[in-house]
């Protein structure tokens, strides 16, 4: 994350790249029963000439494939082969913005679910475990009981998003405040 200057004030923003997008295969209603982009991610230095690019089809030169639905009017705008780029968003204020939160590995429960803890006075050894987790009767745990346990990594969506800076030269779009996911993953932006 870094900061703006915008109408004398500091701006929380996070800076995101993005990659060269293909479309390479365009999928309509009357062939498929749906309309979708398939759009491929290219790795970084694998850009070079498309004719070239076409003739060898290294499979290995993208890092993601991913299918777009779309809309029967605007599926119309693209063909095969064609690079998407940041004219997309040239009118777009908010987006939204959805990916995998960062992983925090093993967590015990006061961390996880924000136990309080037993007291820490008159000799008490008891001091950040879990406690008791069931009565007697069932003889089994309850489902959905809070336990310790794996810590995030869910899928997150955040709605409403500002866009703050758009270059299309660095192919970079700065959105405020965090977004999901650790630092070089991809995130999934829908607007």
């Amino acid at each position: 994350m870094t900061r703006i200057v915008k109408w004398n004030d500091f701006v929380p923003v996070t800076l995101l790249k993005v990659p060269t997008l293909k479309v390479v295969a365009v999928k309509t209603k009357e062939v498929h029963g749906y309309t979708s982009l398939v759009i491929w991610i290219l790795k970084k230095g694998k850009e070079g000439n498309l004719e070239e690019w076409k003739k060898s089809l290294n499979f290995s030169d993208f890092s993601k494939i991913r299918e777009v639905p779309l809309k029967e009017d605007e599926i119309s705008k693209f063909n095969v082969w064609d690079n998407i780029t940041l004219d997309v968003l040239d009118w777009v204020e908010q987006v939204e913005i959805t990916w995998f939160s960062k992983w925090k590995w093993f967590a015990w429960a006061m961390k996880r679910h924000n136990f309080h803890g037993w007291r820490a006075t008159h000799g008490s050894k008891f001091h950040r475990a879990l406690g008791s987790i069931g009565t007697r009767k069932p003889r089994r745990t309850h489902k959905g009981k809070k336990m310790h346990w794996h810590m995030w990594n869910v899928r997150v969506t955040i709605k409403k998003v500002p866009v703050e800076i758009l270059n299309k030269d660095l192919s970079i779009i700065g959105v405020k405040w965090p977004v999901p996911g650790a630092r070089n993953s991809l995130v999934s932006i829908k607007f």
